[in-house]
């Protein structure tokens, strides 16, 4: 399955495992979007951790699916909103352990979650632009400065762990074979605290933050619908499945 849920004392596990590198097909997120709101309403839960069993923890959508069927763009498009509302929506923290790659969907996890606790070998990036497609800043903003998140987005760069973390956007940066062990420790610590206590503080740091990044990221899609009726978008794609463009994980 390419999703999986673990529990263990209070803290639930959501894990990716679709190898080799966690791109997920439509399909697929859709169902991610309702295992993160089925475990945030479980009331014994305090603290959601998402995590990658692959090469990287996530990236993003499946381009072979979108090169093979363009005409799923929505349903994809409408998986990715999802899941990431889901993420931030979710009742309790959500904490995202990340190592490797973090691309397209992959920072919409990171960039709507709570906390991040990255592997010293992480990198973030929005490839959509070598990709034919659009989206993802509004959940980048969450985490980078303005003119970093453009830089990016235009480049289709890496920001690495390290950058991320002098930046603000990590809460700390551990060896690649410690991250689970650190991430877990630290969702215990949210985990000991009084469930109610959790959900109100959750809902309240929503309530105040300066931009609605759900409403902002379905602003960005209706781009990537555009961008996919261009026919370089297609080539884009075909460039990318047929290894004619340099994979950048």
């Amino acid at each position: 399955m390419p999703i999986r849920v673990d529990v263990r004392d209070r803290v639930a596990e959501i894990v990716l495992a679709h190898p080799p590198v966690n791109a997920l097909d439509g399909a697929t997120w859709l169902e991610l979007a309702s295992v993160i709101e089925r475990t945030g309403r479980d009331e014994s839960i305090r603290c959601v951790m998402i995590h990658g069993e692959a090469k990287g923890f996530c990236a993003g959508v499946d381009i072979k699916e979108l090169q093979a069927h363009p005409e799923r763009i929505v349903d994809v498009n409408r998986g990715n909103y999802l899941s990431f509302k889901a993420v931030r929506a979710c009742e309790v923290p959500v904490v995202v352990a990340a190592h490797g790659f973090i691309i397209g969907g992959g920072i919409g996890l990171c960039g709507a979650s709570d906390v991040i606790i990255a592997a010293d070998d992480a990198f973030f990036s929005l490839p959509e632009i070598d990709r034919g497609a659009m989206g993802g800043a509004s959940h980048l903003a969450r985490m980078l400065p303005l003119h970093k998140v453009r830089s990016l987005f235009f480049t289709g760069g890496r920001c690495s762990a390290e950058e991320a973390y002098r930046l603000g956007a990590i809460e700390k940066v551990v060896p690649r074979a410690d991250l689970l062990a650190e991430a877990r420790a630290f969702c215990d610590v949210i985990a000991a605290k009084s469930r109610r206590a959790l959900v109100l503080a959750k809902e309240s740091l929503n309530g105040i933050e300066p931009h609605d990044v759900d409403r902002s990221y379905r602003f960005e899609q209706g781009f990537t619908l555009e961008m996919y009726m261009s026919p370089d978008s297609q080539k884009s794609r075909d460039a990318f499945v047929e290894g004619k463009e340099n994979a950048r994980f």
